[in-house]
């Protein structure tokens, strides 16, 4: 059964369809508009920015006959987001996404299932398995005997960290307030889905950069295991926000932001300001997604004085100034780098960044097209060298490295 999910644009209507989309996923028993609300506000100069809701909770009223799993979600909030990319004009095109606790898992799923389509992501106070199947059903009895309202004096010590309902009284009542409304069934579907969710022996296929976010102070889902996230992935990075408990991004809106801009667009100030050292600190972070951990500790390690000036130069500039920008996602950059490092001939720098595709999500077909349009517009000679180093590096994966394409 693929649940329906509501998509809520939190950016202005004017030019937004010229900013890379973002999707932004929800908290159990919270609204898109109450939990994103204020973060999105710190994001919609970068991004077009989409919400979307669960069932039976803020502005989606619909909720399934039958029960399903979280694949089920994904697929369901995948759907969505490709009628808001048909609205743009980018149908089948990347996004990155956000998302906390049950919407963090979604982004799991999402990166599992369709992983050419997630550019990169931010998860927050979630994890790879939330609670267990007994503590669920728990909460689903509790919903059926009594109601969501029953859940609301534990959500107000469980959601938020130390002092958050005395400094942002009308933030906290406001989620409050949106979890008594939330349908007991939808809730209950919620939970059942979220007993059967455990992707912690998967997490190793996930390729996309991915930014894991702990609060502090989260009982629900503690640091702990957010590091098993990035430690996990492929590319992951782990960052922990201080007083912070489950619900980050109304917590601490303007540092989620923040954290969001520069995992995905690497701006962290937001406002196109960074310093030299800013740009280089961004770069260093792209080049080790992209490029992976082993590739730029060999290059560290083989740096010379003569050359040292050299690579913070590129650093800098090509992996800091130009692959962090918004207006191209990496997949797209990897191809169009491809392309001009076949037409130049520089076969070193071309098994490195064909490699660096496949990590940016780009398939063996699309690179097999490429190669075969190269030999049209930059000559046979070199697309046929071209194909030669398209091969020994494709040899280097693992036969099942294709599956999550098919």
């Amino acid at each position: 059964m693929i649940p329906v999910v509501t998509a809520l644009r939190l950016t202005p209507v004017e030019d937004r369809d010229a900013l890379p989309l973002l999707v932004l996923g929800p908290s159990l028993g919270t609204s898109a508009a109450t939990l994103w609300g204020d973060a999105a506000t710190h994001l919609a100069d970068h991004f077009d920015v989409v919400a979307w809701d669960l069932p039976g909770h803020g502005r989606n009223r619909s909720v399934p006959e039958e029960p399903w799993s979280m694949a089920d979600l994904a697929v369901g909030v995948l759907t969505t987001v490709d009628e808001v990319l048909a609205e743009r004009g980018d149908v089948g095109g990347t996004f990155g996404y956000a998302g906390d606790s049950v919407g963090g898992a979604v982004g799991l799923q999402l990166l599992l299932d369709a992983p050419s389509r997630v550019s990169g992501a931010v998860l927050l106070c979630t994890g790879a398995q939330i609670g267990t199947a007994e503590s669920w059903t728990e909460r689903i009895d509790l919903v059926g005997s009594a109601g969501t309202p029953a859940l609301v004096t534990a959500s107000a010590q469980r959601w938020f960290g130390p002092g958050f309902l005395d400094r942002e009284p009308s933030r906290g009542s406001a989620l409050l307030h949106a979890l008594q409304e939330v349908d007991d069934t939808g809730y209950a579907q919620v939970c059942a889905a979220l007993a059967g969710f455990d992707v912690r022996d998967r997490l190793g296929e996930i390729s996309a950069p991915v930014l894991a976010v702990a609060g502090s102070v989260d009982v629900a889902t503690p640091p702990d295991k957010l590091r098993e996230v990035a430690d996990g992935v492929r590319h992951g990075r782990f960052v922990e926000l201080d007083g912070v408990a489950h619900l980050a991004p109304a917590e601490a809106p303007e540092e989620v932001a923040r954290l969001v801009r520069r995992h995905l667009v690497g701006d962290p100030d937001g406002d196109g300001s960074r310093t030299l050292d800013e740009v280089h600190a961004a770069g260093m972070v792209v080049r080790r997604e992209v490029l992976g951990d082993a590739h730029v500790d060999r290059a560290t390690a083989a740096t010379t004085d003569l050359d040292r000036d050299f690579q913070e130069l590129i650093t800098r500039y090509a992996w800091g100034s130009i692959w962090t920008r918004t207006g191209l996602d990496r997949r797209s950059r990897s191809l169009i780098t491809l392309t001009a490092l076949v037409a130049r001939g520089h076969h070193e720098e071309l098994a490195m960044h064909l490699r660096a595709a496949r990590t940016n999500g780009v398939t063996v077909e699309e690179i097999k097209e490429l190669l075969l349009q190269t030999a049209i517009y930059c000559g046979v000679p070199d697309a046929n060298t071209a194909f030669r180093i398209a091969r020994e590096v494709l040899s280097e994966e693992p036969a099942e490295k294709e599956a999550p394409d098919a």
